[in-house]
């Protein structure tokens, strides 16, 4: 199987999270959020995991793509905030994801809102053959 370049990535992804959200393609950019500006539900991520599975065929494990567990476990959450060793967890866990802006101020209620269409095509670019 060719490589794909990054720009067939993000037309497949964009693919899925039309289909996966009822968004028009113009709204997916690379910049767009999934949960603030496409109103993606947690329950939508498993949709999102199941399409991007199909679409690319690749494997995605639980929590691979949104640790939530991470998130509920208070070794890694005080007073609704992720705490240092939390972040040092996130930071491992999704790599593909920038935590800098987030780890200023880690508030666990806007850590949906760090997940950006972009940060959908690199994890998937981790996964597919080289």
């Amino acid at each position: 199987m060719a490589t794909m370049s990054q720009s067939e990535v993000f037309e497949k992804v964009q693919t899925v999270l039309c289909d996966a959200l009822g968004v028009d393609e113009d709204e997916v950019t690379p910049e767009a959020t999934l949960f603030g500006d496409l109103n993606a539900e947690s329950i939508d991520m498993l949709d999102i995991v199941f399409r991007l599975e199909k679409s690319f065929d690749i494997k995605i494990s639980r929590n691979e793509l949104f640790p939530e567990e991470v998130l509920t476990n208070p070794e890694y959450v005080q007073g609704g905030k992720v705490t240092p060793t939390g972040i040092a967890e996130l930071r491992k866990r999704i790599p593909f994801v920038n935590l800098d802006g987030f780890a200023a101020n880690p508030n666990v209620k806007d850590f949906a809102n760090l997940f950006s269409v972009q940060d959908i095509v690199r994890f998937v670019e981790t996964k597919l053959p080289k």
